[in-house]
């Protein structure tokens, strides 16, 4: 019991930054959300929002985080 009273904000830091960590790779890892940032990228460079520059270099970014979630889905499913 008095073990837990120290290790208590140990492990609420643990767990914060669990959490932390598991929305961090769903924002960059989730398959759905890099498509509707592509969509969104997309639509900003076809409205003059941003430059042919930029919106290659946003693209290639997402285009490697999709790969990379594409591969960690496919290798999830296989085993």
């Amino acid at each position: 019991m008095i073990l837990k009273l120290f290790t208590w904000p140990i492990d609420g830091i643990r767990y914060v930054g669990e959490k932390v960590k598991e929305e961090v790779d769903k924002e960059f890892f989730d398959l759905e959300v890099i498509q509707k940032k592509l969509v969104h990228l997309q639509m900003m460079y076809e409205l003059g929002d941003i430059t042919e520059e930029m919106y290659d270099k946003e693209e290639e970014v997402l285009l490697q985080r999709y790969r990379i979630a594409k591969q960690a889905e496919m290798e999830n499913q296989e085993g």
